[in-house]
């Protein structure tokens, strides 16, 4: 039910919101795309939050990783990063958020497709970013599963380490982290005391599905690797290869 305008380019979208605020007409939320010739997601912002006489979230596009812009993208304004190709599912969980709408919605029910259950296995999710992580959550708990949550790699080392042995059945860690990223997360994993840590199953979770992320993740001590934004169909074929289904 919302009205979207849309704009070619950085320059066309300033000029956009110019004019509409000349014309005393407001948006509920501006999502622009990263890498962009002239004027590029992070001047959007900027331009657009200097103009406004009210915050407008600000929520940026990307195909690529970001955690190299996010802290100059913050003090830009940006509120969020979301992962290309957009989902529906994302831009549902984006919109309810920025709405204040916090009651969760079940994207598998709307997507018509069956679960797997897992019931009784427990994982340990490593994910920085928030929208991510609270989709992450939504997909894999509804197999059933206990899911536990770091924000990054040096938390999720830090909760792996605190339990015995077996208590984690697999591992979901992001690559791009703040304090302590996901290879390196993985290889403090691999080199503990823990009479598990050669064994339980860690997977590689990134926007970056090059080759040369797939040899470095196996360098890391990681057994498989999955890109993001999440795919449901992938995701279940991952989890049934390496936990017991319920």
């Amino acid at each position: 039910g919302m009205e979207a305008v849309g704009a070619l380019s950085g320059e066309e979208a300033v000029k956009c919101f110019e004019r509409d605020f000349q014309n005393n007409k407001t948006y509920f939320a501006v999502l622009t795309d990263w890498k962009m010739p002239g004027l590029d997601g992070l001047d959007v912002a900027k331009a657009i939050c200097s103009r406004a006489k009210e915050k407008k979230p600000v929520v940026i596009l990307a195909a690529y990783d970001w955690s190299n812009i996010e802290e100059d993208g913050r003090k830009a304004g940006i509120d969020d990063f979301i992962t290309k190709p957009l989902f529906k599912s994302h831009l549902i969980y984006l919109f309810r958020r920025l709405a204040g709408i916090s009651e969760p919605v079940n994207i598998l029910a709307e997507s018509g497709r069956q679960m797997l259950s897992f019931e009784g296995s427990r994982i340990l999710l490593a994910e920085d970013n928030e929208l991510n992580r609270e989709i992450a959550e939504e997909l894999i708990g509804d197999t059933q599963v206990e899911l536990e949550t770091a924000e990054d790699g040096q938390e999720a080392v830090q909760m792996y380490e605190a339990q015995e042995a077996g208590y984690y059945d697999l591992i979901f860690m992001d690559i791009q982290m703040p304090r302590m990223n996901g290879y390196e997360a993985s290889r403090a994993i691999r080199t503990s005391a823990k009479k598990d840590a050669k064994t339980i199953p860690i997977i590689a979770m990134t926007a970056n599905a090059f080759a040369e992320d797939v040899i470095e993740s196996q360098k890391a001590g990681m057994n498989e690797h999955i890109s993001k934004p999440l795919d449901l169909d992938q995701l279940m074929k991952c989890m049934s290869r390496w936990l017991k289904k319920g």
